[in-house]
C-alpha cells in the first residue's frame, strides 16, 4: 500500500523510525520518505545508512507548526513517533513533556488536516493506560487528541488512529541494552526495581509490522493493541546473565509494578481479534463506523465486561530461550 506514496515519520531518527524506514525500503517502492526530527547529528548518521533517492531529511520540532506544515506538503501517510519518553525525566520536567507530547500531537493533527494527508497513526505506549506518571498522562492526552481528530476532518478524506504496545526489546532506553551495558562494564550486580515487576515485550520489527498492518486495517478512531508476551524483569536479567547477582533497588518515580494496555474500565469498548485488540472511541463520530469489522474484513468480538489486558494477567509468557532468540534477532536495531 506504500508503493508510489509519500510518507513522513516524526521522531524518525529514533529506534522505531530507523526500523520503519528500513522495512519500507525493503518491501515497498515509496515515492518519498521524510524523516522529521530535531537532532542534526542523528539525521546525518541516519542519512549515511539510508541514502536512497526517495529519502528526505527535515530538521524540525513537532512544537513548530509552520515547519510541520512545510514538511507534510504532499504527504499521504504520517507516523507520529516523536515524544519525550523517559519517565523520571518527564517527572522532573513536566512542562517540556507536555509541550512535545500534547501540544506537539495537536500540531501534527493540524498540519495533517491542512496538508491533505490521508492516514495518520500515532504511536502510544502501555503507560497511557491508567497512567500514574506524567509521561503516561501526556500520551493518554495525545491518544485522545488523535481519536477526536476524526470528528474535525470537515469532509476531508483523512483518518487518524493510535497504536499502543509495550516495551521494545531493541530500543534505546530499554532495560535489555541497559543490562548488557552494565555487564560489559563489569557491574557486580544488575539492578532490579522489584522482583514481582512484569512487562510486555515486543521486538522493533514486530512493532513496525504491527503499525504497517494497522495502516491496512484502520478506519479511523481505533486504538490498536497487539497480543504480545509478558515476562518478569528479574527473569529477563536471569536469562541474559544466569549466574550474575541482582540487587533490588526499589521502584523509580512514576514507575508501575505491572503494565496495562487494555484497561478494565475500557472493557465495554474493547474488541478482540485473532492477533490484536481494538479499543473503540469513547465518543460518537459524525459518521458511522463498524469497528467489529476492519478495513481488511477481519472480525472482532467484544471482550467480557471487566476484562483487562495487563502484563501480569497475560496468557502468553516468554521463556528464557525465546527471549534470547528474540534479542539475537533484534541486535543492531537500536
Amino acid at each position: 500500500m506504500f508503493d508510489g506514496k509519500n510518507l513522513l515519520i516524526t521522531g524518525g531518527t529514533g529506534s522505531f523510525g530507523k526500523k520503519f524506514v528500513q522495512t519500507l525500503l525493503e518491501r515497498y517502492r515509496p515515492n518519498k520518505i521524510i524523516v522529521y526530527s530535531r537532532d542534526e547529528l542523528k539525521q546525518y548518521e541516519m542519512a549515511q545508512r539510508f541514502s536512497d533517492d526517495c529519502m528526505r531529511y527535515f530538521i524540525g520540532d513537532v512544537r513548530d507548526l509552520p515547519r510541520l506544515e512545510k514538511a507534510m506538503n504532499g504527504v499521504d501517510y504520517v507516523v507520529h513517533a516523536a515524544a519525550l519518553k523517559h519517565v523520571p525525566i518527564a517527572e522532573y520536567n513536566p512542562m517540556e513533556c507536555i509541550k512535545t507530547n500534547i501540544m506537539g500531537a495537536q500540531n501534527v493533527i493540524d498540519a495533517a488536516l491542512k496538508c491533505g494527508v490521508e492516514k495518520v497513526i500515532a504511536l502510544s505506549t502501555d503507560k497511557a493506560a491508567n497512567p500514574i506518571n506524567l509521561y503516561g498522562a501526556t500520551k493518554l492526552a495525545s491518544d485522545k487528541l488523535f481519536v477526536a481528530a476524526n470528528n474535525i476532518t470537515g469532509g476531508r478524506n483523512i483518518t487518524f488512529s493510535v497504536v499502543r504496545y509495550g516495551n521494545v526489546m531493541g530500543s534505546r532506553g530499554s532495560v535489555i541494552p541497559f543490562f548488557n551495558k552494565l555487564l560489559r562494564e563489569g557491574a557486580p550486580e544488575l539492578p532490579i526495581t522489584d522482583a514481582r515487576m512484569t512487562r510486555f515485550w515486543i521486538t522493533l520489527q514486530e512493532g513496525v509490522d504491527f503499525v504497517i498492518r494497522s495502516f491496512e486495517r484502520m478506519q479511523g478512531g481505533e486504538t490498536f493493541v497487539p497480543k504480545i508476551p509478558s515476562m518478569k524483569v528479574i527473569d529477563v536479567a536471569r536469562a541474559i546473565a544466569p549466574d550474575h547477582p541482582q540487587k533490588i533497588i526499589g521502584i523509580r518515580p512514576g514507575e508501575k509494578m505491572h503494565e496495562v494496555m487494555c484497561p478494565e474500565d475500557d472493557s465495554h469498548l474493547t474488541l478482540e481479534f485473532d492477533d490484536h485488540f481494538v479499543i473503540r472511541p469513547t465518543i460518537q463520530f459524525s459518521h458511522s463506523v463498524d469497528f467489529a469489522r476492519n478495513a481488511l474484513g477481519e472480525r472482532g468480538v467484544p471482550v467480557e465486561i471487566g476484562f483487562e489486558y495487563s502484563s501480569n494477567r497475560n496468557d502468553r509468557w516468554l521463556e528464557a530461550e525465546e527471549l534470547l532468540e528474540k534479542i539475537a534477532h533484534s541486535e543492531g536495531d537500536a
